[in-house]
């Protein structure tokens, strides 16, 4: 393909901006159709992106005017829309998580194995510098064997970010052990170098049901109403969504397929907001301290002692532009190449789909008081 790829940017809430990453960095790719049902939306990515195609509803781009699509939309309209693009032979970015259901996941995977078109998923911490630093660490030998792996995450801004709006609705995400869970999971997979295949799970809805100021957002998105020096403690949040009935703090236990032990827990009212993951294995340990810039990785391998914060090695995380320490414009740029050539990629639809699966059985355990749930091996892969 010697022509730019034309891209379709479907859903144009906050996390469409990743789409800035085309320009930004003169890729073979523009963005040539908007879809939103939103006209103000529309009229504002005009605005960002020139004369482009305006279309309300994703439909009317599966008429071939476009190559390739970047799917921003909320959760639940992720595998129809998917499916209707891979059908029509359009490449297909889909920001994670890639369906609410496992179910769903499999018949977006089975549409893509069928068609044989392109579908790349948007789990871009697999691009974090944080992330890769810790599986080159793993990679190298430094630990050992993977057995076992810990993430905690401080969601400190999880009130504003998913409480004031669909994402509080189960209907809409199933919940966010699922939703914003998915990054991690995805994570603690790649980590250990298998999937989960049982977990159980408990949560509770402790903080955020008790708000009684609902009303939502409206056409807002999180940047319209996101003030970080605000709305603490947590119980004074306003203008929370009408509906809010998904967990606010959770903990899931996992059994991957290879053997390894994994845990889980999220929590949506702390102060401060990064994840920390602990992997150990056969022969040492490493953790992170921060996230993005400025984070270290800390490896004891050496003996064993009491509590000491001399690690044996100590790894700054790389600094980089962009989101997400500069991930979203490397997530942006693989998918570009991958949607024009083809092969290899960090990002795996069938790893979405098993972090959705491990995600939505442990939702289904913490809705079941904590009952022990099998995660299905995906029946087809494309």
């Amino acid at each position: 393909m010697s022509a730019p790829l034309r891209v379709g940017l479907v859903g144009l809430g906050l996390r469409s901006g990743i789409a800035r990453h085309l320009a930004g960095q003169d890729l073979p790719a523009r963005v040539t159709a908007v879809c939103d049902p939103l006209p103000a939306r529309r009229a504002a990515a005009v605005e960002e992106y020139g004369e482009v195609r305006q279309v309300a509803v994703h439909t009317d781009l599966l008429d071939g005017s476009v190559d390739a699509v970047i799917l921003t939309s909320p959760d639940d309209l992720h595998e129809q829309q998917a499916i209707d693009f891979l059908q029509a032979g359009v490449a297909v970015f889909v920001d994670k998580p890639l369906a609410i259901t496992t179910e769903g996941c499999d018949r977006v995977l089975a549409t893509a194995a069928a068609t044989g078109t392109r579908l790349y998923v948007g789990h871009n911490m697999r691009h974090m510098p944080v992330i890769t630093t810790m599986r080159g660490l793993i990679l190298e030998g430094h630990i050992g064997e993977v057995r076992a792996v810990w993430c905690r995450h401080f969601v400190g801004h999880g009130g504003d970010y998913y409480f004031k709006d669909w994402h509080a609705d189960r209907r809409r995400t199933t919940g966010l052990l699922l939703q914003k869970g998915a990054h991690d999971l995805d994570v603690i997979h790649w980590l250990a170098g298998g999937y989960t295949r049982r977990t159980h799970a408990i949560g509770a809805l402790a903080v955020y049901g008790g708000i009684t100021d609902r009303g939502g957002q409206g056409e807002r998105t999180l940047l319209d109403w996101f003030d970080p020096e605000a709305n603490w403690p947590p119980a004074s949040l306003t203008g929370l969504n009408d509906v809010v009935d998904v967990e606010d703090v959770s903990m899931m236990q996992m059994v991957l397929d290879n053997g390894v032990l994994a845990s889980y827990q999220q929590c949506h009212f702390t102060p401060d907001y990064w994840r920390n993951y602990t992997v150990i294995g056969t022969q040492g340990r490493l953790e992170n301290f921060g996230d993005q810039e400025g984070a270290v990785v800390r490896v004891w391998n050496s003996r064993r002692s009491g509590y000491r914060e001399d690690a044996d090695l100590v790894v700054p995380v790389p600094a980089a532009d962009g989101g997400h320490g500069g991930a979203d414009p490397r997530l942006i740029a693989e998918f570009v190449r991958y949607a024009r050539e083809g092969g290899e990629t960090l990002t795996s639809p069938v790893a979405a789909r098993e972090a959705v699966a491990a995600g939505f059985a442990a939702t289904t355990s913490l809705r079941s008081g904590g009952v022990v749930v099998d995660v299905p091996e995906p029946p087809l892969t494309p």
